[in-house]
């Protein structure tokens, strides 16, 4: 007996996590671009604002990324941080607790993107693999049903 199979049935891959050096690349341009918006819409020196933005911008590119992007993430967003949104705009300085709990906060929301996007995907995969076939699936009992 023929069995009709629907072609889009089967297990799908993992999407690919994007390559570090273009999540980089979107870390540094966009977190200049969301803190020049930011001092010209709010203001210069509003660190906590940006380091909120920022904050979102890293779990957003989390999403698409690596475990191992996140470091990276954090210090480029740093940079922007520390460099344009606190006065003297353009001098990096380093004031121990502040940018050290800045990196912090950083790096952990590009690792709580990464962990949210991981968490997703598995359980994509997971519906994927446990409605795509067998006879349980498709409403029939398997083997020796009616046999009574």
């Amino acid at each position: 007996m023929v069995e009709w199979v629907p072609l889009g049935r089967g297990a799908r891959p993992v999407p690919q996590p994007v390559a570090a050096p273009l999540v980089w690349t979107g870390a540094f341009a966009g977190a200049l671009v969301l803190v020049a918006l930011l001092n010209s819409v709010v203001g210069p020196g509003r660190p906590g604002l940006a380091l909120s933005v920022l904050s979102l911008l890293a779990a957003v590119l989390g999403l698409c990324a690596r475990f191992t992007a996140a470091p990276g993430t954090a210090v480029l967003c740093w940079l922007s941080l520390n460099g344009f949104a606190i006065p003297p705009a353009g001098t990096l300085t380093w004031a121990g607790t502040r940018d050290a709990a800045w990196l912090i906060c950083l790096f952990t929301a590009a690792l709580v993107g990464t962990a949210l996007a991981r968490v997703r995907h598995a359980r994509a995969a997971y519906r994927r693999l446990t409605t795509a076939g067998g006879y349980e699936a498709r409403g029939t009992a398997g083997w020796g049903a009616g046999d009574d």
